[in-house]
């Protein structure tokens, strides 16, 4: 009885906590509250729903946001394919935004040379520039000005933190991976470079005629990889891999436009489909209580901890929210409360069977796992999908209604159990409590 009552309090204590932490924020020092502006003193630890500097982003179709069109700067001899090229851009430019946590950032080609860029949330266009950062071609040059390698001579960049060249002291560095001509290109640098006695065996690492680093050259590197190590802090070794990857632009993109872009829906928009959510969450509730009494009550319990978890998370993981994002959470609650259903509709049968209240809740569960495992992962396999072959607000809804997933699967396995057994325990063994 002791652990029954210690689980259901705790239960209890975790959703109002959290509650109130997605309601008026928390953070240090201050309490649950949000931060006022320019407050430099207090650190946020759980950001409110409605704090959206550091909290939960709202997208284009609700706030509106700014717009960067940015024209491609065709070089003398360009023989390429531009089409292709043009793709691979976009593709840059759109890494760079789901980099810095802008999933909901839409890019679109207009005409054969432009690249139309709409970034949700932010007012001030040069703000969005700063965002986007440097899409300029990278060059891989020495002390004389002699172009070795371009961005399209790199593979990826990734942030490094481990012993470097023989080293027994772990540092932060940046490993290099090189495509087959980029590699055979290296190789003859370094070895040009290293042989230079001058101090000026560097090879500098430009991009939009800014040095963002200029690694020495001691030997020949032979291989398709090497580490830039040096005095870098994980930031600083992270920014580099970062530049080094969106410096693989086939061109210079120029920025020839700004301005301002008004939101597509408007706060209206938010505003009815929150009422509209939480009248549907309402009368879902009124129904679990209806048909199943005490366990229709402990979902609604479960569900009430499923919906703080996730405002909760996605504050955390600056969510950009639009439409298609909020309807991603609804369906994952939808997905939470057919859970449930399974699970207690196996119970009613165990009952009818004269199976104990214990012995049915522990069946039920046992028996309706497989369902619930199928359903949840053939729909996290979708958003994965979804996530990673979508752009814009698709992303939004595959991030949202995946992360809703898996909160809702643990809801109902964990905790829904968890206070089941606890009313059993508290001496409601009655079946017609249970619905049956």
């Amino acid at each position: 009885m002791k652990k029954s009552i210690v689980s259901l309090v705790a239960v209890l204590l975790v959703i109002a906590l959290l509650g109130a932490s997605a309601l008026t924020g928390l953070c240090i020092p201050g309490g649950f509250t949000t931060p006022a502006e320019g407050d430099e003193d207090s650190r946020v630890l759980i950001p409110a729903v409605t704090d959206q500097t550091h909290g939960i982003r709202l997208g284009l179709d609700l706030v509106g946001g700014s717009s960067i069109t940015y024209e491609a700067v065709i070089p003398e001899g360009y023989t390429g394919d531009l089409a292709s090229d043009m793709n691979v851009a976009m593709a840059m430019v759109r890494a760079r935004l789901t980099a810095q946590n802008y999933t909901e950032a839409t890019v679109s080609l207009k005409g054969d040379t432009r690249i139309y860029v709409e970034i949700p949330n932010i007012k001030n266009p040069e703000e969005a520039v700063q965002v986007l950062g440097a899409t300029a071609q990278m060059l891989f040059i020495d002390a004389d000005g002699t172009v070795w390698l371009t961005g399209t001579d790199i593979d990826k960049a990734e942030y490094y933190y481990g012993q470097v060249n023989g080293s027994p002291v772990n540092q932060h560095a940046v490993t290099v991976q090189f495509t087959s001509e980029g590699a055979a290109k290296f190789a003859e640098a370094t070895g040009s470079i290293s042989a230079r006695t001058g101090g000026d065996n560097y090879l500098a690492i430009l991009m939009d005629d800014t040095v963002v680093s200029m690694p020495m050259c001691s030997e020949r590197i032979n291989g398709d990889s090497c580490v830039i190590s040096g005095s870098f802090t994980q930031e600083s070794a992270q920014n580099l891999a970062d530049l080094i990857n969106i410096g693989q632009m086939p061109f210079t993109l120029e920025q020839v436009e700004l301005r301002s872009v008004g939101p597509q829906l408007g706060m209206d928009a938010l505003r009815t489909s929150m009422i509209a959510g939480a009248i549907g969450i309402g009368l879902i509730a009124l129904f679990m209580l209806i048909i199943y009494r005490v366990p229709g009550l402990v979902s609604c319990i479960g569900l009430a901890f499923y919906i703080t978890v996730e405002a909760v998370i996605f504050g955390l993981i600056h969510v950009n929210l639009s439409l298609a994002g909020i309807a991603g959470i609804l369906l994952s609650i939808g997905m939470a409360v057919d859970a449930n259903v399974v699970i207690f509709e196996r119970i009613k049968e165990e009952l009818r069977m004269g199976k104990s209240v214990k012995a049915a809740i522990d069946a039920g569960f046992k028996r309706a796992f497989a369902a619930i495992l199928d359903s949840n992962v053939t729909t996290l396999i979708a958003a994965v999908v979804l996530g990673f072959m979508g752009t814009g607000t698709i992303v939004g809804f595959a991030i949202t209604l995946g992360i809703g997933v898996v909160i809702s699967m643990f809801t109902a396995l964990t905790v829904t159990h968890l206070l089941l057994n606890a009313m059993a325990n508290f001496g409601i063994r009655s079946p017609k409590a249970y619905g049956a």
